[in-house]
């Protein structure tokens, strides 16, 4: 399912306040901006129209969440926004425009995905061909590889949570159970979440549990799913499904080739220490042959007009105070207040370890202390002006370099930037604002 951007996309993820009256249905206007049309689908506490920006007649998604959910609901709300904010930089994840409020109702107006759900799709055909298999699960774990360099764990990986755009890319979506960093204690998650057949075993113990493993078990079961047409373990009695996990008492069809076999095998192992992980699974020669294929199509995506959408939606963080209008649910610290950070990135096909050592080559000619940080990325420190440099993967071969200047802005003048650009030009493939 294809979701088509809007020509003129926000300048960034927002929360916006609005006394207009609350949207509800079809044909009701938010804002002044974005009419509600037909319901795309609807969920415990929320339901999703097609809608069209007035200002320029895009389409897109808006979810409309009741503010009178129960009080349980709130955390996965939170959640949500929180990581697609950090997410919103990779073309197989579905993308947060901005978030607005009254005081009854929040609004997520997202990308649209035209052709549905993935789910949709596998139960017409009633399993995929190798082949198409591939093509979807390579975005899938490109995906996820991208979330969890970005410290999140989606944790609900299924083919319902899945949507094609308009020419037929997958996009994750729904992150209400998704996990940030500071979830973690002592390094692990310790929530029971996600639908069952889906779930990797260590989530129901209770006893701390890696994201990142998690989701790579759900993987195997959505390729399990994809090859085979049905899910490996499937028993409405937990306890008889959870043994038969742990026995590993699942059968492929005769038609599932032995290298899908082998890389479900590894994924579906009840011990998350033994168990693929993600980049491990990345750098199978069976997902290999996915990238090969994929490469060029994701590059191009991302070389012509994603990274330059991106940066126009992270220029600037506005953020504002619904606190009076919400009953209970607090937003307001989702967002940073307005800000006088700058910043650059560009895209580049070389090697890291190349970008990482003509970054710190040029910041020493330009006069700055190169620093390490524990936490990633590279410091260039000179007087009371820090820029922060981290590199981040963002498909095979391609990585977005970002600079940021942390702490010194009013002291830093635009003429730095140029001189930093001068010096990195060869390495570029592309300059983001």
């Amino acid at each position: 399912m294809d979701v088509q951007h809007p020509q003129s996309p926000p300048s960034a993820v927002e929360i916006r306040k609005t006394t207009s009256a609350d949207g509800s249905g079809s044909g009701s206007i938010i804002l002044g901006k974005y009419q509600l049309g037909r319901l795309l689908g609807r969920g415990s506490f929320a339901k999703v129209y097609h809608s069209r920006c007035l200002d320029d007649n895009t389409e897109v998604a808006v979810k409309v969440i009741d503010k009178t959910i129960d009080a349980s609901m709130e955390p996965r709300i939170i959640s949500e926004v929180l990581a697609m904010r950090r997410l919103n930089h990779h073309p197989n994840i579905l993308e947060l425009h901005e978030v607005m409020a009254t005081k009854t109702k929040i609004y997520f107006v997202m990308e649209l995905a035209h052709r549905g759900e993935l789910f949709t799709k596998l139960k017409r055909r009633g399993r995929f061909s190798e082949s198409t298999a591939r093509f979807y699960f390579y975005q899938l774990v490109s995906a996820l590889h991208f979330c969890h360099q970005n410290g999140v764990a989606h944790r609900d990986i299924k083919p319902q949570n899945m949507l094609l755009d308009k020419d037929g890319h997958l996009k994750i979506s729904d992150f209400g159970l998704s996990a940030l960093p500071e979830q973690l204690l002592n390094g692990l998650l310790h929530t029971f979440c996600g639908t069952p057949a889906y779930t990797a075993p260590e989530v129901a113990y209770r006893k701390g549990y890696d994201g990142g493993k998690a989701d790579a078990w759900s993987c195997g079961v959505v390729l399990f799913e994809f090859l085979s047409g049905s899910l490996p373990f499937d028993d409405s009695n937990l306890y008889n499904m959870y043994k038969a996990i742990h026995r590993r008492e699942y059968q492929f069809p005769d038609w599932v080739s032995k290298p899908s076999r082998r890389i479900i095998n590894r994924l579906l192992d009840p011990n998350p220490v033994t168990r693929y992980g993600i980049e491990e699974l990345m750098n199978t020669p069976w997902f290999k042959k996915s990238s090969s294929m994929k490469q060029e199509q994701s590059t191009k995506q991302f070389g012509e007009g994603f990274l330059e959408k991106e940066s126009e939606h992270m220029e600037t963080m506005n953020a504002f105070d619904i606190i009076s209008m919400s009953s209970g649910l607090d937003l307001s610290g989702l967002f940073e207040a307005g800000s006088n950070k700058k910043e650059m990135r560009f895209t580049t096909n070389v090697e890291v370890t190349v970008v990482e050592e003509k970054v710190m080559k040029i910041g020493k000619e330009e006069g700055y202390r190169v620093e390490r940080r524990k936490s990633g990325g590279i410091g260039l420190v000179k007087g009371r002006v820090v820029l922060l440099v981290e590199i981040l993967e963002v498909s095979m071969e391609l990585w977005l370099v970002e600079f940021k200047v942390v702490n010194g802005g009013s002291e830093f003048e635009d003429c730095q930037w140029q001189q930093l650009k001068s010096g990195l030009k060869y390495i570029v493939v592309s300059w983001h604002k």
